[in-house]
């Protein structure tokens, strides 16, 4: 019924950066909170950012001032811009959408895209 869909990763040298997208598909009417997590090897999900249906963003401390999350509600997609990747910011970056109503009025809930590998060399 809804996918989400992540693009957007890739190898960037330390210091360079990427632009993920995450593109909800389906007859959505509308989609409150998206995430965006990462995972690296051997480690468990962390939250990186959210923003809300209104604009409103949080961010994980260690990537303040580095990257920006933010959403076109008319095209159901989030965006991640991030700038002076470490290699620390290196793993699978998942996207994430707390509750997703669809135009049926049924609502999918705790939704999760296939990921998208960021690496970055140093």
């Amino acid at each position: 019924q809804v996918q989400l869909v992540e693009s957007g990763g890739g190898l960037v040298q330390a210091g360079g950066s990427l632009r993920l997208s995450c593109a909800a598909s389906g007859n959505i009417f509308s989609i409150n909170a998206m995430r965006w997590y990462r995972q690296a090897l051997g480690k468990q999900r962390e939250l990186v950012a959210r923003v809300t249906s209104d604009g409103n963003t949080n961010y994980e401390d260690s990537v303040k001032g580095r990257f920006t999350i933010s959403r076109d509600n008319a095209k159901n997609t989030v965006y991640l811009q991030m700038n002076s990747l470490k290699p620390e910011d290196t793993g699978v970056y998942y996207c994430n959408a707390d509750r997703i109503i669809l135009g049926s009025g049924f609502v999918v809930s705790d939704h999760w895209g296939q990921g998208t590998q960021v690496t970055v060399s140093s």
